[in-house]
């Protein structure tokens, strides 16, 4: 059965509409799919969508984000139809309060979205979770996070320079899109974590900073490897400012943490109680106001409220002694990571 859409058509020959759309500024800067009809019927039929149906409301800028415009935004960013149900949990996502979305969306601060996949979909759409793992190659990596960040900017009217007003941004805003390792991780998988059952497919998503990469070839154990990683997050550039972070286990880092019998809680505990800074460093080095006074050189302030809030992930390549750790968007809990099923 034919669905009836609403948005504006426009009459354009094939060979210009790419033309067009950028002359629209419906672009992100790269050359997208034009959005014909039948195609944002197949991909709106490939979700089992209504067109008018509500997907999201972004309250801070009063935007109802339907179906259809997520449609046509998953066309333009070059998603096979059997993309659109993990974009739709995403936009879910950064429609939730708790992620706040006028925060991030317009801050100087330059947070990107980052989507952690989980779940059977992420081997049906060969999400990677491996090798070059913020990098290009994959289809379904790049373009599900480009069709949200076009929603962000064609449906919420997040444009560069006008509501996002990012002073540098980062290259995560095009995409940035991961899959957890779940077949080769030891550990509870993210989403199950985050109260799903291991047969859910889940997209979780947080604002976050780029992904800071660190080195740890001499630690033959957990302890080494770990204190390598603090060291790197407590003087990181926010230093208790973030509310979350997400910390990337790559296959050597985490195939020597497993092997000391270590689990996503004891890396949390860890990494919670060696990655605080002294009031007196934060003050020293500007990163907190005020005078030093007597106190803050044993005064300890950690880098997140709690250990939970520390999302553990196994993912990239197998070789190399490298992993990351992703700072959050935003203090006071002002933003949030939410993880919503994958509904096909």
């Amino acid at each position: 059965m034919a669905v009836a859409l609403t948005s504006k058509r426009y009459r354009v020959d094939d060979v210009d509409a790419g033309e067009f759309c950028f002359q629209q500024g419906w672009t992100d800067g790269l050359p997208v799919v034009p959005p014909t009809e039948d195609r944002v019927t197949m991909m709106l039929a490939a979700g089992h969508l209504d067109p008018k149906q509500e997907i999201a409301y972004i309250t801070n800028r009063s935007v109802s984000v339907t179906a259809e415009k997520v449609a046509i935004n998953a066309v333009m960013a070059g998603c096979r139809p059997e993309y659109i149900p993990v974009v739709v949990a995403a936009v879910q996502g950064i429609g939730d309060p708790a992620f706040g979305y006028h925060g991030p969306g317009t801050s100087t601060g330059g947070a990107a979205v980052l989507m952690i996949v989980n779940g059977p979909i992420t081997r049906e759409l060969d999400i990677n979770s491996g090798d070059n793992l913020f990098g290009p190659g994959w289809r379904a990596n790049l373009s599900i996070g480009r069709a949200l960040r076009l929603v962000m900017r064609n449906v919420c009217g997040s444009l560069p320079g006008l509501l996002d007003r990012g002073t540098l941004g980062h290259p995560g805003k095009l995409s940035y899109v991961i899959a957890e390792n779940e077949a080769e991780s030891p550990w509870t998988p993210l989403h199950v974590e985050r109260g799903f059952r291991p047969d859910q497919s889940a997209v979780t998503v947080m604002a976050a900073e780029s992904p800071h990469q660190f080195y740890n070839q001499l630690s033959p154990d957990a302890e080494g490897v770990l204190t390598t990683l603090a060291d790197s997050m407590k003087h990181s550039g926010g230093a208790g400012r973030q509310p979350q972070y997400v910390v990337t286990l790559a296959g050597e880092h985490m195939r020597t943490i497993a092997g000391s019998g270590w689990g996503k809680k004891e890396v949390r505990q860890f990494l919670f109680e060696n990655t605080q800074n002294t009031l007196a460093h934060l003050k020293r080095t500007h990163r907190i106001p005020g005078a030093i006074q007597p106190g803050d050189d044993t005064k300890l302030r950690p880098i997140v409220a709690e250990p939970d809030d520390i999302l553990i992930v196994a993912a990239g390549g197998r070789a190399g002694s490298f992993s990351s750790f992703i700072p959050g968007w935003g203090g006071a809990r002002s933003s949030l990571a939410t993880t919503k099923e994958v509904k096909r």
